[in-house]
């Protein structure tokens, strides 16, 4: 079992914890954890622009001048693409871009990408995660503290809203409860820090 330094709000050493090999301790997958990013992306699209083409755009049923003897180009309608409040060619339209993925599938992907931050020393260990009040400055200490430099996720085992709106205004740092965690988050974030709850709460979920 990976064993990981557990740090305090103030990045003081307060202890170590071993982490289960079930969930951190995973045979590093990059085509499942792929499929699993590409998942999650498609299925934020919304889908929902649309254009007109030129048989939707109202108006445009009379033929702009005769076809011949006029010393200019052939039109039929002044609603094709080419006019001035035309319609749009090829026209984006909405769409469904969701895609589906098995339960395991997932669970693998996510367990993969959580033991690839242990082996590469990006996973950080808190006891304990709280403010005092929704200030950004508390958790800019704490950010500082850690030396979370690059972007970072904070997995929390609660969901808890002052340390949300604590967090909000830091542009590299984001909070999650680790009921929303997901590979995405995982892998798009540089560190990923954990409560000590959170942990147990993962290993309670996805040991087998």
């Amino acid at each position: 079992m990976a064993n990981v330094k557990v740090y305090n709000m103030e990045g003081a050493e307060v202890g170590s914890l071993e982490l289960n090999d079930a969930v951190f301790g995973v045979e590093y997958n990059e085509p499942l954890i792929h499929q699993a990013v590409v998942t999650y992306l498609a299925n934020q699209r919304q889908g929902t622009k649309s254009t007109l083409t030129r048989t939707e755009v109202r108006g445009g049923g009379v033929k702009p001048w005769r076809q011949k003897e006029t010393g200019r180009a052939r039109q039929g309608s002044t609603r094709a693409p080419q006019w001035t409040k035309g319609g749009v060619v090829f026209a984006p339209k909405s769409r469904d871009f969701s895609k589906k993925m098995n339960r395991e599938a997932k669970r693998g992907a996510l367990l993969s990408a959580l033991s690839k931050k242990v082996a590469d020393g990006e996973l950080l260990v808190v006891d304990e995660l709280s403010v005092t009040a929704p200030k950004t400055k508390e958790m800019e200490a704490f950010r500082k503290a850690l030396h979370l430099e690059k972007r970072a996720v904070v997995i929390m085992d609660e969901h808890d809203p002052d340390v949300i709106l604590a967090a909000r205004n830091l542009p590299t740092l984001r909070t999650l409860s680790v009921e929303e965690i997901n590979t995405y988050e995982i892998v798009a974030n540089a560190i990923v820090v954990l409560t000590k709850g959170s942990v147990k709460k993962l290993e309670e979920a996805y040991a087998v």
